[in-house]
């Protein structure tokens, strides 16, 4: 019979050689009924002898766009859409105001919200702001049937942080000109990132 090496990472259980011709016919150290034998004296159940079991190593993840046309009827359910030859979710913007003002205003960012999401053609369906202490700056979440607008402030910092996720026909960047005027930044840093790229 030949020698079967485990790979590096197996998990292996060991047996003491005087151990070793204790089942009749076997013919190698863990054999099956040895390890369970094994188990039972040592007073631990069929869990941890399933819990044995050889690590599995992963390759890094890569996103790799595969062309996949979608159907009309599918269109209409998932709110997929394809610009330019691309179909995705949707466009996820990351929006960075600097030197902004009203950032401890809880109705001016509110306001700003909605306004936001109607420029956008967007669905609100709920909106949730935090105040922190006085002038810690105000967190929320605008919920959207076609995902979210998120904001994060540091009043006394001047900035600002948006993240704009919207799928479907919506259009998100339809919000920088309603966040401009709100809250007249001297600066703005935008990114953007397609998700759910097919």
């Amino acid at each position: 019979m030949a020698e079967v090496t485990p790979p590096p990472a197996a998990f292996v259980l060991a047996v003491p050689r005087a151990e070793s011709c204790e089942v009749e016919g076997a013919t190698g150290v863990n054999t099956v009924e040895r390890v369970g034998a094994r188990m039972a004296r040592l007073g631990l159940g069929v869990a941890a002898i399933n819990g044995a079991r050889p690590v599995r190593v992963r390759a890094p993840a890569r996103t790799v766009p595969v062309p996949i046309p979608p159907r009309d009827e599918d269109r209409d359910k998932d709110h997929f859409i394809t610009r330019n030859g691309l179909t995705y979710a949707g466009s996820h913007l990351i929006i960075d105001l600097w030197d902004a003002e009203g950032l401890d205003d809880r109705n001016r960012i509110e306001q700003a919200l909605i306004d936001a999401v109607n420029a956008a053609g967007a669905t609100l369906l709920h909106i949730h702001l935090h105040t922190f202490s006085e002038g810690g700056g105000i967190s929320g979440v605008a919920v959207l049937s076609e995902s979210h607008i998120s904001v994060h402030t540091w009043p006394e910092r001047g900035y600002a942080a948006f993240d704009v996720f919207m799928c479907g026909d919506a259009e998100p960047r339809k919000a920088l000109g309603v966040f401009k005027d709100a809250f007249s930044p001297g600066r703005i840093v935008i990114g953007e990132h397609k998700r759910g790229v097919l």
